[in-house]
């Protein structure tokens, strides 16, 4: 292959890649993560409470139990994390496969985590549950997000800006 064409090539296949992994909503990250995250949170909450594990649902006790969906698995948060990983130009495959799984890592056990403390206010009846449900949806999972990549960009030392370096080489080969 000449060298001229493998900086296209692999622009086109890195792109390519998440469009592929989007189809169809994200199933390929919800596969994966939702019996993880199920089973690992039933594990955690098993020591507690002596829980009754069945697919996604973990009862606690006779009147309560918990269903782990998709938003609790968050499928969206690993895919972001993955657009951010393949729209860096110059990353050598080990390296991009090192930054994914630290990532992919630290989403889900801190992801677990949330679980798991938000099911003990469930179970304590905590009066505000309702509110650390929804910060920790909503707010805590774009806070780790960006958490996530900051960590990563330092330990990691990268210097680009996701998309930008594309950007920049396919304006200057438009010609």
């Amino acid at each position: 292959m000449k060298k001229r064409s493998k900086p296209f090539l692999d622009l086109f296949l890195r792109y390519f890649i998440l469009i592929i992994v989007a189809v169809p909503n994200f199933w390929l990250f919800y596969t994966i993560f939702t019996p993880l995250t199920s089973s690992f949170t039933n594990f955690f909450l098993n020591a507690f409470y002596g829980t009754i594990f069945s697919g996604n649902i973990i009862q606690i006790n006779p009147g309560l139990s918990i269903e782990i969906i998709e938003a609790c698995v968050a499928g969206s948060a690993y895919y972001l994390l993955f657009i951010l990983h393949l729209s860096l130009r110059d990353l050598k495959l080990s390296k991009r496969i090192k930054m994914v799984l630290y990532s992919f890592i630290a989403l889900f056990v801190v992801n677990v985590l949330r679980i798991v403390v938000l099911s003990v206010l469930l179970v304590n009846e905590i009066t505000w549950f309702d509110i650390a449900h929804k910060l920790f949806w909503y707010l805590g999972s774009i806070v780790l997000v960006i958490v996530i990549w900051f960590v990563e960009v330092k330990y990691f030392k990268i210097k680009e800006i996701p998309f930008v370096e594309d950007i920049n080489f396919l304006y200057k080969k438009r010609k």
